[in-house]
């Protein structure tokens, strides 16, 4: 479980869904709309494998964010997007176990951050992008992008909700951050990263990719810790 923090290679691939109990588990185009939250409202939350992840390299790579040491045997790469809720509750379960691969230095995994979700700003999802673009000026991706989702709003992403995140990650917080943030740096860089999503083929998020192939979404494993690190073993990571 997240803990609460008082005070915040492309690849191409055919179009495809999660899978869980034969029922169709994905954020799609429909799903990003949200009211407006106070900042101050959202709890804000870390991985529980925070201090692990302050340890991880992460460099951007094209419209791929690369988080791992680079001479992992492996590679697998993930799609998702800040404002998808399955993408949350794939984060607190096979992204963190797939974290913890990466800190064994198992494998290495690219990021492709999707914002599909954000029509108009509806969710934010553009903002949260370019907030985590501007983490990896600081190395400090892994951490921030953990504690993103782990703080996934039920309304949009804002601003404020992003540099209250920032706070829970140390050494985050400071002016070229927070102006980045604020003035959408990164804006650019986030189109990129959405056309290299779409590039892939995929239809929904979230998605984690090993040699071109979806692993993890028809059975559900994506979504349970234990399930996911099993699956990884059997596409030879952490066997």
């Amino acid at each position: 479980m997240a803990r609460v923090v008082r005070a915040g290679r492309l690849v191409a691939a055919v179009a495809a869904v999660s899978l869980l109990g034969g029922a169709v588990v994905g954020c799609g185009s429909g799903s990003g709309e949200g009211k407006p939250v106070a900042a101050s409202e959202v709890p804000v939350r870390t991985s529980p494998i925070a201090a692990q992840l302050a340890g991880l390299p992460a460099v951007v790579d094209g419209a791929r964010i690369v988080v791992g040491k680079p001479d992992a045997p492996r590679t697998a790469q993930v799609l998702v997007d800040p404002k998808c809720g399955h993408c949350a509750r794939f984060e607190e379960a096979g992204g963190e176990s797939l974290l913890k691969s990466a800190v064994a230095g198992q494998v290495k995994i690219e990021y492709l951050l999707a914002s599909f979700l954000d029509r108009d700003g509806a969710s934010g999802s553009v903002r949260a992008v370019n907030a985590l673009r501007a983490s990896a000026d600081s190395g400090k991706f892994a951490e921030y992008h953990a504690a993103v989702f782990a703080s996934q709003p039920k309304g949009k992403f804002t601003d404020e909700l992003l540099l209250r995140i920032a706070y829970a990650v140390p050494g985050l917080r400071g002016a070229g951050f927070d102006a980045a943030v604020k003035e959408q740096k990164y804006k650019e860089w986030v189109a990129e990263a959405e056309r290299g999503f779409e590039a892939t083929g995929a239809q929904a998020t979230p998605m984690v990719l090993v040699e071109g192939k979806p692993v993890g979404s028809k059975d559900g494993s994506l979504f349970d810790a234990g399930a996911f690190t099993e699956t990884l073993k059997g596409v030879g990571i952490g066997a």
